[in-house]
């Protein structure tokens, strides 16, 4: 049986992204005899075990603590340390584990986070394999100015690297520009078929938009989002202004932009027609989609997504940028001609081509159901969890472990 050491700045049961949803889908289906994964992750909570096991991972914790923190609580002192402290501390631990477990290999979860240290333990241990995999969502640009202060070691993270994995061409180009010498192999983010797909009732889906306090007759825009910058939520606030009275906006997800969308909110006059409910738990997640009527995300940057292929599951239809990995899978009739229509595309930071494309959805029942269909029938058939799973164990553990 090969160890694996996986390094990653979070992990459960802290709430979690989907670069850490990705790693726990994918060890989950692994079978157990072929490999044990240890993980490497920020402890935050001081009620937090140091060392324990999470389903088929063996969980190591390091860092700062408080006494119960919240989510919010990651990004002020002294907690917002642990990001910057984890490229050295992780380094350490890591060589210490290494002695007691002789690691095959090692699997670094996103460059911006783990990538410093794990090119750091490939330089000192050469003979360990290491997979980089590349989840992020912000601009390259902006992560490569932020990682600026470490140097030609950030760099290295990507060099050292003996296969680099992303989830989208898009990353597979940047790993390409930061001196990758390989070929990136792509296998995307994938969705939980079965539990996205599910069927609810009408009386269901009624009591869930009777809860979020909108009837029948509304139109239910609806958005799973980190509210930062680059997702855009503040587009679709300003697009409100340009549609019927009746079309509504759900923000399910919490972040630093909070306040200032609340503000905007007020400021444009929209707060009964724009609804905040913080985060959502995904084992509820496929009701409360299934309940609005079209997902929405214009994307400023996206390494992939997962939001916007879950939502296609669900039958929702989709209005989103083409930015970064979103091209991937969103095809839309008037920028994709030659492709089967997946969704409805606008360019980032246009509020106006938001409410265009919200009006045609309305406006075109049977093109919605066509659109939708296409789009459900591609999730299942390329972005489910089982099928992704075997393409990481047969593309790249077994080739690289």
């Amino acid at each position: 049986m090969k160890k694996i050491l996986i390094f990653s700045l979070t992990y459960y049961p802290v709430k979690v992204g989907g670069a850490e949803r990705a790693i726990k889908d994918i060890i989950d289906r692994l079978p157990t005899d072929k490999y044990e994964f240890h993980l490497l992750c920020n402890r935050y909570d001081s009620t937090s075990l140091r060392k324990e096991k999470i389903g088929n991972v063996i969980v190591h914790r390091i860092g700062i603590t408080t006494y119960k923190p919240e989510v919010a609580d990651f990004r002020k002192l002294p907690l917002h340390l642990n990001k910057l402290l984890y490229q050295w501390l992780a380094l350490k631990v890591a060589k210490k584990l290494h002695k007691q477990e002789n690691f095959a290999g090692i699997w670094a979860m996103m460059a911006h986070s783990t990538g410093v240290p794990a090119g750091q333990f490939k330089k000192q241990f050469p003979e360990v394999k290491y997979l980089l995999t590349l989840q992020e969502g912000d601009p390259p640009e902006q992560i490569e100015y932020k990682m600026r202060w470490f140097g030609k070691a950030f760099r290295e993270g990507f060099e050292r690297a003996d296969m680099i994995q992303v989830i989208s061409s898009f990353l597979g180009k940047w790993a390409k520009r930061q001196g990758f010498a390989g070929e990136p192999v792509l296998i995307p983010n994938a969705v939980d078929t079965k539990h996205f797909t599910q069927k609810y009732s009408e009386e269901e889906l009624h009591a869930v938009r009777k809860e979020l306090g909108f009837s029948g007759e509304d139109v239910l825009l609806v958005t799973t989002s980190r509210l930062v910058h680059k997702n855009a939520v503040d587009d679709v606030i300003r697009a409100l202004s340009h549609l019927p009275e009746r079309v509504k906006f759900v923000v399910f997800g919490e972040g630093p932009d909070d306040l200032m969308l609340r503000n905007l909110v007020a400021e444009l006059r929209l707060s009964d027609r724009v609804l905040f409910r913080g985060y959502i738990e995904h084992a509820v997640m496929p009701k409360y989609i299934k309940a609005c009527d079209i997902f929405i995300r214009p994307s400023r940057s996206e390494g992939m997504g997962n939001s916007f292929v879950e939502a296609m599951a669900a039958e929702l239809p989709v209005v989103a940028t083409k930015e970064g990995g979103i091209a991937d899978f969103l095809f839309d009739e008037n920028c994709d001609p030659n492709k089967g229509t997946t969704g409805w595309a606008v360019d980032a930071n246009s509020p106006d081509q938001i409410a265009v494309a919200i009006k045609d959805i309305i406006s075109r029942p049977d093109k919605v159901f066509e659109v939708k269909t296409r789009a459900k029938e591609m999730v299942i058939q390329k972005y489910d969890w089982d099928l992704i799973a075997r393409r990481m164990d047969e593309e790249v553990f077994d080739k690289l472990f």
